[in-house]
């Protein structure tokens, strides 16, 4: 929906810039005559700086581009959710704010340093991050997920194993031509960098979100949104930590193998404390390590990340986890409510616990989620067995929503 709002957005919005002269000073003249010779080109991003008719871009892939608005840009605002330009409200430049996201059209540089922007398609910080917060509370409230067990693309058809009171159990995800089915991207931990993408390309020990309407007996859901990736927990100790690379080198004590974990900006650290993990620990040994708390055994055995199942109840971000109640869903909450840690508070020999997307190189993945301080918690597992899993999905918000990217 995000690409679909950014792509008849730019060519409505392209038909109105064409269409207006730019006329008046020489410099404007001298412009739109470059901008005749020259396609005219886009970039998208949030606000980071205004200084006069100059603002500072910083774009979806993390660039900081210059971006100069000629005296007679077209320039109007939509609302998050808004498909087309009929009842795009018309601003000017100082309607612009820090933080809000806008989509420009004009010429970059040829360094791309730079852009003279002819037209400009806003969206409001507030609007936004108020759509971002409906989005949650629709996820939490209409959302499911689960371990892929089979996908059927001739009828549109995933299952899904989920963890329930009673053990596991089997949904069927029924999915539409109207269905918006995303996929996380190989290396990337964000939502907003998930990729539209065709139903063949889920496959069985994938995780997968859905969004839409359950049935009445509950063994089938009807997908307005889909969102899939193929994700990696570790537990394992440090062996070794590269500051200036932001990447650590962890052990895994499951499957013995060594993964070189990259941290970005966008990654999660936090640590438990002792006596948290002390007390979690504790509830490990009196479920024997066994129970609905493993989520997956399967996946836990094959080091696959097993997906927070059931309904949701995420407080902070992510479109969900399991029903207040459940382990894993308790155990996530508490990983959100640590605070923030840095790559400077982790140490060499040090057991730690990891959500990571599936690297597009063997042995190599990036952190969604890095936990510290859970010594008590493995060594309540002695099998090897992961009895307490990160959701992938704690991370970044909501999935991307119609008005998240012009």
């Amino acid at each position: 929906m995000a690409n679909r709002i950014r792509a008849t957005a730019a060519g409505a919005i392209g038909i109105v810039f064409l269409a207006a002269p730019l006329a008046a000073p020489a410099a404007s003249r001298e412009i739109a005559q470059a901008a005749a010779q020259t396609p005219v080109a886009k970039q998208v991003g949030v606000v980071k700086s205004i200084s006069g008719n100059a603002l500072t871009l910083t774009t979806d892939s993390g660039t900081d581009v210059t971006v100069q608005v000629v005296s007679n840009a077209k320039m109007v605002r939509v609302a998050p959710g808004q498909t087309d330009l009929k009842s795009a409200a018309p601003i000017q430049l100082p309607d612009i704010h820090t933080g809000d996201r806008i989509l420009v059209r004009g010429q970059p540089s040829t360094d791309g340093k730079s852009f003279v922007a002819v037209g400009v398609i806003a969206m409001s910080r507030s609007d936004v991050e108020a759509k971002h917060q409906s989005d949650r509370e629709d996820w939490q409230k209409r959302g499911i997920g689960g371990l892929v067990s089979s996908v059927d693309p001739a009828t549109g058809t995933i299952t899904i194993s989920v963890t329930a009171a009673g053990g596991k159990k089997t949904i069927a995800i029924h999915t539409t031509s109207a269905s918006i089915l995303r996929r996380y991207a190989p290396d990337s931990v964000s939502f907003d960098e998930a990729k539209p993408a065709p139903i063949d390309l889920i496959k069985p020990g994938d995780q997968l979100r859905a969004r839409g309407t359950r049935s009445a007996d509950g063994s089938e859901f009807a997908a307005e949104e889909v969102v899939s990736g193929s994700f990696r927990n570790i537990a394992g100790t440090i062996s070794t930590i590269d500051a200036n690379a932001n990447t650590m080198t962890v052990m895994d004590l499951i499957t013995k193998k060594s993964f070189a974990v990259k941290i970005t900006s966008q990654s999660q650290l936090r640590r438990l404390p002792p006596e948290i993990a002390q007390r979690i620990a504790f509830r490990l040994k009196g479920a024997g390590a066994t129970g609905d708390h493993a989520g997956n055994g399967a996946a836990g055995a094959s080091g696959k990340a097993p997906m927070a199942s059931g309904g949701s109840q995420h407080p902070e971000g992510g479109p969900g986890g399991n029903r207040p109640g459940g382990g894993q869903a308790d155990f996530q909450q508490i990983v959100n409510r640590m605070p923030a840690a840095t790559l400077a508070d982790f140490k060499k020999d040090e057991a730690v616990m990891i959500v990571a997307t599936e690297g597009t190189t063997t042995g190599q993945a990036t952190a969604i989620t890095v936990l510290g301080g859970v010594e008590p918690i493995l060594a309540a597992t002695p099998t090897g067995g992961q009895a307490m899993t990160l959701s992938p999905w704690s991370l970044g918000g909501a999935p991307a929503v119609a008005g998240d990217s012009p």
